[in-house]
């Protein structure tokens, strides 16, 4: 075709004398063109000259031949028969009953196979009309199918009793045979059963029975099989009867469907699940809007394509998936990237996939940013210098210090330390020792383990210098963590760094092959990480597959933190007492070696990826302490201290490279405030007599002042507004006085005036003169 797609060519040749099998060959040319059925020989062109016809028809295999070959690799199972079966009694009952054709050639030879192991029914030559319109049934000609023909026939019998579908379903009961038990040598072994199934047994006798009028209507053949307990009662079947009417189903009816699909497609033919259910598959998602449930059957039947029809057919819906703002569609798409990672390649990783996987990074589900995390483990060797040194860094940066799920931060810390090769010289130099160093502070006990651990799988990327002067100090204050699991890792991680400076320091001459990986280009391989520190690449994988495992009954609010240096001149913080019990460090243990040497852990870069990770999705919440405060740095103001943000503005690698901003955030409370100046003392102010009225509230230059005067502390505390309702109710009640006070005087005023009114106008008086 001009799709591409392969066809089947039938061909016949014109041959002198052979007239009647001519017109024979003609009208069957033109029955195929003009029936249209699912379980009929599609007809796709055809072409008829005074020499030959030719009939182009769907890429199919005759069932005699496809029969041979599957059985020579071991047979087909009972389902496809059934369904096969199914497909021709389906064509019947479309010919004799709708059509009103007898179809009369019923046969192993007339029926073949596409690619998808569907049946479909041909040999339409020897085709008649059931109301004997153009005249009876043609002569075959044809000795090797007279054998098919039901005994009525043979002998003229019964012509006037028959049914219409009476031939045809005798014919059916001869093809039955022969798919069990091989090509039928005679007439006489129908008798005997053979392979035939017994459920299907009490069903063939009836098409096989002497009476014509016995034999059952194609319709009613079916309906019998189909019954409980009958052989094309399965699940294939329905299956495959969904499938045709699919596009008439409820949208609920197609989401349970796919939901079950995937269990059922491990029994399921290969060539049927490629070619009948992917199609279906895609267009659901296309077109039915049908969403996450197609994804895990999808990927199912993607194991059966090669490479090339993986790229054709699946990659471009995974990539439009990924666009998708549905959640569950997008976790499913992260869980199962295993699947399909290897078909991608990386221009359509950095420029159509990742682009839209960042946006999981800050997703308010925690399962997502899980997930997330856990995905670029498998789209690191994938991705650009641009996405993996500055994107990628700049979204963990921000995971590893302010998210608020303990087991995100830790499996952010165990990722970075897998994908730590990839990096690039001068991003590993930046990132690598302040992001272990941030971990080994975490509250998160797990997560202090997983940057002991990073820095020993990541070893082989320090310096000699970095060693001693940055790495080393960092371990050494985690020998005295409260959790002996950190305590345990950190011990180890010493040992082994410093047997690494003292075989440099014995041997001056190894520094340039210790350190060859420090400045080189990212490279996949971490083989040096399974000779040396085999014990940290699996302890990093097994670590957090403890979190899924461990369900401590109270979480460790205190109790796991680091203590905190405290500044100069100012006394220690008072101990916090905690009512919760501390985990014990047996939760949180990881799989050590029996010894430290390399050979007890050789090949554990092998079982890298082999280990589980951490999940939100059955972890205890107790795991993470409520009071933690990622986003400052710091912890809320406690036992008289005050904690402040952090002043700088973040910038890509600010997160990781502030060495300081872990101890940030403890300050000496401030000296109480003076009081403002010119506020008088309470005996000041007279409380019992009159005021002039443009003096005004005695109070309200206090308040006015004492609000201008207010300034904001320096900790979070200050952010809110714990004054409001207090300011207001003062504010009342001096408005109250005030009024009261007004009144009171304009009281004393009127007593005034009616007194003097009382003694009458005043005298005029006389001066008396010397």
């Amino acid at each position: 075709q001009a799709t591409g797609s392969p066809v089947s060519i039938f061909v016949y040749d014109v041959k002198p004398g052979a007239e009647e099998q001519t017109q024979v060959a003609k009208a069957a040319f033109k029955r195929l063109k003009t029936l249209r059925h699912p379980n009929i020989l599609a007809y796709i062109d055809g072409l008829e000259t005074d020499k030959c016809l030719h009939v182009v028809t769907e890429a199919v295999t005759p069932l005699g031949m496809y029969l041979k070959e599957r059985a020579e690799a071991g047979g087909l199972k009972e389902l496809e028969l059934s369904w096969g079966l199914h497909q021709i009694v389906k064509a019947l009952s479309f010919l004799v009953n709708d059509c009103s054709l007898i179809h009369n050639n019923v046969c192993m030879a007339a029926v073949f196979v596409d690619r998808a192991g569907e049946w479909k029914l041909g040999g339409l030559d020897y085709m008649y009309s059931a109301q004997g319109n153009g005249g009876g049934p043609p002569r075959k000609g044809v000795p090797e199918l007279e054998q098919y023909d039901p005994p009525e026939l043979a002998d003229g019998s019964g012509r006037a009793v028959r049914e219409k579908w009476s031939a045809d379903m005798w014919r059916l009961g001869c093809l039955i045979w022969e798919v069990f038990n091989g090509p039928l040598p005679r007439a006489a072994a129908l008798r005997n059963p053979g392979k035939i199934p017994k459920s299907l047994v009490p069903h063939y006798c009836e098409l096989v029975g002497a009476n014509p009028k016995v034999r059952p209507n194609p319709a009613r053949f079916l309906q019998n099989c189909r019954a409980p307990g009958g052989f094309m009662n399965n699940r294939f079947v329905e299956t495959n009867l969904f499938l045709e009417e699919i596009q008439i189903k409820e949208p609920a009816e197609k989401q349970k469907f796919f939901q079950e699909l995937s269990k059922s497609l491990d029994s399921f033919p290969e060539d049927f699940c490629r070619h009948k259910v992917l199609p279906q598959l895609l267009t659901a998602f296309e077109f039915g809007n049908a969403g996450a449930v197609v994804l895990t059957p999808l990927f199912k039947v993607g194991k059966f394509l090669n490479t090339e029809e993986y790229q054709q057919k699946i990659i471009p819906v995974v990539v439009k998936m990924f666009s998708s703002t549905d959640r569950a569609m997008r976790i499913r798409l992260l869980q199962q990237m295993e699947q399909f990672i290897q078909y991608l390649d990386e221009p359509t990783v950095n420029t159509q996939i990742f682009p839209h996987v960042v946006h999981g990074f800050l997703d308010t589900n925690p399962a997502i940013r899980e997930q997330t995390v856990k995905s670029m483990l498998l789209l690191a060797p994938k991705l650009n210098e641009a996405n993996l040194n500055v994107e990628l860094m700049k979204h963990f940066a921000r995971l590893q210090a302010k998210d608020e799920q303990g087991p995100i931060r830790c499996n952010t810390t165990v990722c970075l330390g897998k994908i730590g090769s990839y990096l690039s010289a001068s991003t590993r130099h930046r990132v690598l020792t302040s992001a272990f160093s941030r971990a080994t502070k975490d509250p998160f006990a797990p997560s202090r383990v997983a940057g002991v651990l990073g820095f020993a799988a990541t070893h082989n990327l320090y310096s000699m210098n970095d060693c001693a002067h940055k790495i080393l100090p960092v371990l050494c204050g985690l020998t005295v963590d409260p959790e002996k699991s950190v305590r345990d890792q950190a011990f180890k991680a010493i040992r082994s760094f410093l047997s690494k400076l003292e075989s440099v320091s014995e041997d001056p001459t190894q520094l340039a092959e210790v350190e060859k990986d420090v400045h080189a280009a990212s490279s996949p391989g971490m083989g040096a990480a399974a000779s040396w520190a085999g014990w940290a690449v699996t302890g990093v994988s097994s670590l957090t597959s403890k979190l899924i495992r461990a369900h401590p009954t109270a979480a460790p609010a205190e109790t796991n933190v680091p203590q905190r240096p405290t500044p100069e001149g100012l006394p220690a913080p008072a101990p916090t007492v905690v009512p919760a019990t501390s985990t014990t460090s047996g939760h949180w243990e990881t799989q050590e070696a029996a010894t430290d040497t390399a050979e007890d852990v050789g090949g554990g870069a092998d079982r890298w990826d082999d280990e589980d990770w951490g999940s939100l999705e059955q972890e205890a919440e107790s795991v993470v302490a409520p009071q933690e405060d990622w986003s400052t740095g710091g912890r809320a103001s406690r036992a008289g201290q005050t904690s402040n943000l952090d002043p700088k503005s973040e910038s890509d690698w600010s997160s990781w490279e502030a060495e300081g901003s872990w101890e940030q955030g403890w300050q000496e409370p401030s000296p109480p405030e003076p009081p403002p100046e010119g506020t008088r003392l309470a005996s000041e102010y007279n409380w019992g007599g009159p005021e002039p009225s443009d003096k005004g509230d005695p109070f309200a230059a206090v308040s006015s002042r004492r609000e201008a005067g207010a300034q904001p502390r320096p900790d979070s505390w200050g952010d809110d507004n714990w004054e409001g309702l207090e300011t207001e109710s003062r504010q009342g009640k001096a408005e109250l006085a005030r009024k009261k006070r007004e009144e009171r005087r304009r009281e004393m005023e009127a007593k005034r005036a009616e007194k003097k009114a009382a003694k009458g106008p005043m005298k005029l008086g006389t001066r008396k003169l010397d």
